[in-house]
C-alpha cells in the first residue's frame, strides 16, 4: 500500500518555504541550506553555478558524487547512496537529527523545477528527518527577488547526523515484476509523455515504459516558472487515478520522480513507494520497447 505515515512536513516545517522566508533566516544557526543545481548533460554544470553565484550560507551538494552511488551493472544511473557515508556528509554541513531547540531545518534548491532539490527533499525524509523543505521557485525566484548572492563557500560545522532510513519506501525491480499486474497496485512512470509512450529516449538505451505504467510527468506540479501549485491543483493532478492499495512511482533513475513524492505531501496524500532504478534499470534487464 501507499506509505501510511507520509512524512510530511513536521507540525512547525513545511515541506516548500518562500524566498521571503529564507531571507528572513539566512542566519538562523537552526536552518542550512544546500543547492543542488545539476545538469544530466553536463555533469559539472551546477558546481561551476555554484561557485560563480549561490545563496549566502548555501553549501553544495552534487547528484553523482553525493546524492547517489556508484552506477553498476544494474540498479539505474543514480542508485542510491550508502547511508552512513551520505549522513556523514550531511554531518559535515551541520545537520543534526536532534538538538537543543530540535533537529535542523533544511532547506534545498535547485533551478531545474525541484528535479534535483526533490531528490534530496525525499532522500531526508527517507532517513526520518522530517524538517526539510523545497524552496518554491528555486534560484530562478531568489534572484528574480534580488536578495543577495554570494561566492563564499560557508566553513564545515560539524553536527550529529543519525541516518534512519525507512526501507520500505523502496522497491526493487523484483518487487515490481512481482506487483505490476495485481489488482490494487498502481504503477506510474514520471518522465515527459513523449518518453513514456517510447516515441524520443535521450539517455537510456531502450525506449519505452513498464508494462501496466500509467504516466504522469513530473512537471506539471509546477508553474512554467517554477513556482508549485497549490495544494488543491497538487491534489487534481492525482484525481484522474484509480484508487489503490499500492501506488509505486518511476523515472529514469529514481530522480524526477521526487518531485511526484513532493507533490502527493504538498496535497496531504500519503507518499508512493518509488522505484529507484526506474526505466534505467527496468532496461538494462529487459533490452526491448514497450511502447
Amino acid at each position: 500500500m501507499a506509505i501510511a505515515e507520509t512524512p510530511g512536513a513536521s507540525a512547525s516545517f513545511p515541506n516548500a518555504v518562500s524566498v521571503d522566508w529564507l531571507a528572513n533566516h539566512l542566519n538562523d544557526p537552526q536552518v542550512v541550506i544546500i543547492d543542488c543545481r545539476f545538469s544530466l548533460a553536463d555533469p559539472h554544470l551546477g558546481q561551476r553555478q555554484y561557485a560563480a553565484g549561490h545563496i549566502p550560507g548555501a553549501h553544495y551538494l552534487d547528484l553523482n558524487r553525493d546524492l547517489s552511488s556508484p552506477v553498476q551493472t544494474h540498479g539505474g544511473r543514480h542508485p542510491l547512496p550508502d547511508w552512513d557515508v551520505f549522513g556523514q556528509r550531511l554531518e559535515q554541513l551541520g545537520v543534526c537529527s536532534a538538538g537543543p531547540h530540535g533537529p535542523t531545518q533544511v532547506v534545498v534548491y535547485d533551478d531545474s523545477r525541484f528535479a534535483f532539490a526533490a531528490r534530496l527533499w525525499w532522500m531526508l525524509k527517507y532517513l526520518s528527518h522530517g524538517t526539510v523543505a523545497v524552496l518554491d521557485g528555486g534560484w530562478g525566484a531568489w534572484q528574480r527577488s534580488g536578495y543577495a548572492v554570494s561566492t563564499a563557500v560557508p566553513d564545515p560545522t560539524m553536527g550529529r547526523f543519525i541516518p534512519q532510513p525507512q526501507p520500505h519506501w523502496v522497491v526493487n525491480i523484483d518487487d515490481v515484476r512481482r506487483r505490476q499486474d495485481k489488482p490494487g497496485v498502481l504503477l506510474i512512470d514520471s518522465r515527459e509523455p513523449a518518453r513514456y509512450r517510447g516515441e524520443v529516449e535521450p539517455i537510456d538505451p531502450v525506449a519505452g515504459h513498464i508494462p501496466g505504467s500509467e504516466n504522469l510527468f513530473w512537471q506539471t506540479a509546477s508553474t512554467d516558472g517554477g513556482i508549485l501549485k497549490p495544494a488543491a491543483a497538487q491534489a487534481q493532478r492525482w484525481d484522474s487515478f484509480p484508487e489503490a492499495e499500492e501506488v509505486i512511482l518511476y523515472c529514469g533513475s529514481g530522480v524526477t520522480a521526487c518531485v511526484n513524492l513532493l507533490s502527493q505531501a504538498l496535497a496531504g496524500q500519503p507518499l508512493a513507494k518509488l522505484y529507484v532504478g526506474g526505466w534505467s534499470d527496468w532496461c538494462s534487464y529487459n533490452h526491448r520497447s514497450c511502447p
